[in-house]
């Protein structure tokens, strides 16, 4: 049994500790935050038997093999890096860190010690993402692609109202691309691998940072175009376009139904058979990596995503 430590008590976490409860061979053990309280509150709700004050205390645990961070984006880095140095395998929220050589950092630092580093990017092990790779002989030649993850948050209201929110402050690394913008991009190194060449747009909200934002990514006979949001919604798919059909993609975070449409011919529809819970598919790769499992194109894909993100972040806000 691996025994997961949880930092941070935000509802991520709750959802990543209801995942851990249906996957064979881990379990939440403790819950660590600053405040006592508040950790012993949470690990009651999640049903964790134990709690740690503060990070240094989890990893002295004596029940704690692995630990899972979901602190905020700018302490990613410093948390990481004491786990590591502990001998912790550790799962880090995306983006796991704010720009690419941090996490290429992360990563020189697990390899010398031998211990499991791994990016919670979901969407990379969920059963709809690989449904569409497989679909993807069947459009033919790939002429363009379009991705999109645009979700109006709560917390705008109090941008909007003059106050500062933690997912949208950038001294906390908080932005639309950052947040939600990874996971088109994710998705499209996954896909089709590293593009030649990145550029884009992000327009800036009162705190600081981007709400939202499109990118343009060139490939070898094809282009993508990437839209994220954090101010505003849609109702439009993602969608690839091949030379002998299109594929429509209802979430490319976790995509459930797609929809093929040969050229001059009928859409047909395919339903994806998922876990309830979406992050169940991070838990059962970091067990799998405990176990054994050659993660090295894992945190080659986090890498490539962040250079992306680093090229985007570059640009000026508009």
């Amino acid at each position: 049994m691996i025994r997961i430590g949880i930092v941070g008590t935000s509802t991520i976490s709750e959802r990543f500790a209801e995942a851990v409860g249906v996957v064979d061979g881990v379990e939440v053990s403790r819950i660590a935050s600053r405040d006592a309280e508040r950790a012993r509150a949470f690990a009651m709700k999640v049903g964790a038997a134990g709690i740690a004050v503060g990070l240094e205390e989890l990893l002295a645990a004596a029940d704690v093999d692995a630990v899972y961070l979901a602190s905020p984006n700018s302490a990613h880095v410093a948390q990481a890096q004491t786990a590591l140095d502990a001998g912790i395998p550790v799962l880090v929220e995306k983006p796991a860190t704010l720009t690419a050589p941090q996490w290429e950092e992360l990563v020189g630092r697990a390899t010398a010690r031998g211990v499991v580093l791994l990016e919670a990017m979901r969407s990379a092990y969920d059963p709809g993402l690989a449904v569409v790779a497989d679909l993807l002989p069947r459009l033919g030649t790939v002429r363009r692609v379009s991705l999109r993850y645009e979700k109006r948050s709560a917390r705008y209201d109090h941008v909007l109202a003059g106050e500062q929110t933690n997912i949208f402050d950038p001294a906390l690394g908080g932005s639309a691309l950052r947040d939600l913008g990874v996971y088109p991009l994710h998705a499209l190194v996954q896909l089709f691998g590293v593009p030649r060449a990145v550029q884009g747009v992000r327009v800036g909200i009162a705190s600081g940072t981007d709400g939202l934002g499109s990118a343009l990514a060139v490939y070898d006979g094809f282009v993508a175009d990437i839209a994220w949001s954090k101010i505003t919604g849609t109702g439009l798919s993602s969608e690839i376009q091949g030379e002998e059909a299109s594929l429509r993609i209802d979430a490319i975070d976790a995509p459930r139904t797609l929809e093929l449409t040969p050229h001059g011919a009928s859409a047909e529809v395919i339903r994806v058979e998922a876990p309830e819970n979406v992050m169940v598919g991070e838990v059962e790769r970091l067990r799998d990596a405990i176990d054994g499992a050659d993660i090295t194109a894992d945190q080659d894909r986090t890498t490539a995503t962040l250079r992306l993100v680093d090229a985007l972040l570059a640009e000026p806000l508009r």
